[in-house]
This record gives C-alpha cells, sequence and structure tokens, in this order.
C-alpha cells in the first residue's frame, strides 16, 4: 500500500506541476491584461477546455494532497491505521466535491 501511495503521489506530482505553470500564467495574463472578474467569467462559461485542465487539476490535487497529509501526520503525531486511512479519503472526497463544484460554477 504505501509503494502505491509513493508512486501515486508522484505521478500527480509530476502532472501537478505544468497544470500549476499554465494556470500561474493565466492569473498573470488576467491580471496585466487588466480583466475584471465578470470579463475573465465570461471567457470561460461553456468552454470545455477550461472545464477539462481545470477538472484534471481538482482530480490530481485531489489525489496529491491527502497522501502528503497522510504522510506528516503518520511522521508528526502517532495517527496510524484505518482511521487515518478513513480520514485521508474523506480530505480527497470534500476536496474533490468542493474543487469539481467550483469547476461547474465557473464553466457553466
Amino acid at each position: 500500500m504505501e509503494t502505491r501511495l509513493f508512486v501515486l503521489q508522484r505521478a500527480s506530482a509530476m502532472l501537478l506541476a505544468p497544470l500549476v505553470v499554465c494556470h500561474l500564467a493565466v492569473i498573470l495574463y488576467a491580471v496585466r491584461g487588466g480583466l475584471t472578474a465578470d470579463e475573465i467569467l465570461a471567457r470561460t462559461q461553456g468552454s470545455v477546455g477550461w472545464a477539462l485542465f481545470y477538472g484534471v487539476f481538482v482530480l490530481a490535487v485531489s489525489l496529491h494532497a491527502p497522501i502528503g497529509v497522510r504522510n506528516v501526520l503518520k511522521e508528526w503525531t502517532r495517527w496510524r491505521g484505518r482511521s487515518l486511512d478513513a480520514a485521508m479519503l474523506a480530505l480527497a472526497a470534500v476536496l474533490m466535491a468542493t474543487g469539481l463544484r467550483a469547476v461547474w460554477a465557473v464553466v457553466t
């Protein structure tokens, strides 16, 4: 299990790296261009491309973050076992649900 989580976290990190760079580039472009929130939303409404981009972003974060938090908690506390795994699964579900809800709100 630990090996699979290690590989999954590294794979999600490899996916997240270019997504984060692209996300930051888009933010800089929007800010330097003086776009308002309304103008940004007008450009994202109905965009399948943005929905896919940020959907993948959310899924990668939903995998990556709970694995990292789990590792930190195991290192810094005595929390182990199924309760820790269940809590991290719940964290992943919350991240995924709220993230996908945000993507839905931005593109619809």
